[in-house]
């Protein structure tokens, strides 16, 4: 974790999964998989509009399947609604994006970017993401352990499929 100048945070997770960067690069810009491995355990993701190309929108829902007082959504009592746009893409390399989360409370306002890397490895490809410019009203303990559920996820989902 890093301050921005705005005091605002930069999140960081990485891991090492065993597949080619073009099969995990193919997974960050295909909706149907986005939809299937970006939400953390104990959500589920519905992808209303994603055009993955510098300049194109994306939209998504992620309801949370058993809410609770301390998983409270930040669009909804359930749901966290998200959009923005793609920033850059290098295939197999990298995808930037910034996004926003619907919200009235200000402190989930404001753009995060969103950096996937990704790095050829001998066993594999390192992915990390980072998060610059994170809103307060997400801890860092949350958003740490929703990154790293969510690696595991596109980790799962690239190792496994074909």
């Amino acid at each position: 974790m890093t301050d921005t100048p705005k005091g605002r945070r930069t999140d960081r997770a990485e891991c090492l999964i065993q597949a080619l960067p073009s099969k995990i690069y193919a997974a960050l810009v295909d909706h149907a998989a986005v939809a299937v491995w970006l939400p953390p355990e104990g959500m589920k993701g519905q992808v209303h509009a994603f055009e993955p190309h510098a300049g194109g929108v994306f939209r998504m829902t992620l309801i949370y399947e058993t809410p609770d007082g301390r998983t409270q959504g930040k669009s909804s009592e359930d749901a966290d609604i998200v959009s923005g746009r793609f920033v850059a893409l290098e295939p197999d390399r990298c995808v930037v994006q910034e996004t926003e989360f619907q919200s009235d409370d200000p402190a989930f306002a404001g753009t995060m970017r969103i950096t996937w890397a990704l790095e050829p490895a001998a066993d594999g490809t390192r992915v990390s993401v980072t998060c610059e410019n994170v809103p307060e009203g997400i801890s860092k303990e949350d958003h740490d352990a929703g990154l790293r559920s969510t690696l595991a996820n596109l980790a799962g989902f690239t190792e496994q499929a074909g």
